[in-house]
């Protein structure tokens, strides 16, 4: 699992932590891994079917489909992280990418991407 990490939030110099490019970067750098457009906005799928593990619907957001506990404590130890939900089912973590640390980032993708797998 993602290993929990506290922090600061925010950078120091007024720039944010992470960009799309660098999500972009983190989630091609996993095996297996395409990017494809969903509903007008980067997807990132894996394996033989094509499943999304993770999207970019703004520049400024990322989600990631995860299994609600998991979402739940990334909530619970990051204040960049937000509950992401798709009418009454807790489906993503949405992370706010201004704020958020590269290192979990790249936890919570990899993550996204074992579950995608299985």
């Amino acid at each position: 699992g993602a290993q929990r990490r506290a922090g600061d939030g925010g950078s120091r110099d007024g720039r944010p932590r992470m960009t799309p490019e660098d999500v972009r970067a983190l989630a091609l750098g996993l095996p297996d891994v395409i990017e494809r457009d969903h509903h007008g906005f980067p997807s990132f799928r894996t394996g033989a079917r094509g499943r999304i593990f993770a999207t970019l619907p703004t520049d400024q957001v990322l989600r990631v489909m995860l299994d609600e506990g998991p979402i739940l404590e990334a909530v619970a130890q990051w204040q960049w992280c937000r509950e992401g939900w798709w009418g009454t089912k807790l489906m993503t973590v949405e992370v706010v990418l201004a704020d958020a640390e590269p290192d979990a980032v790249a936890d919570l993708l990899a993550d996204g991407h074992l579950r995608a797998n299985q």
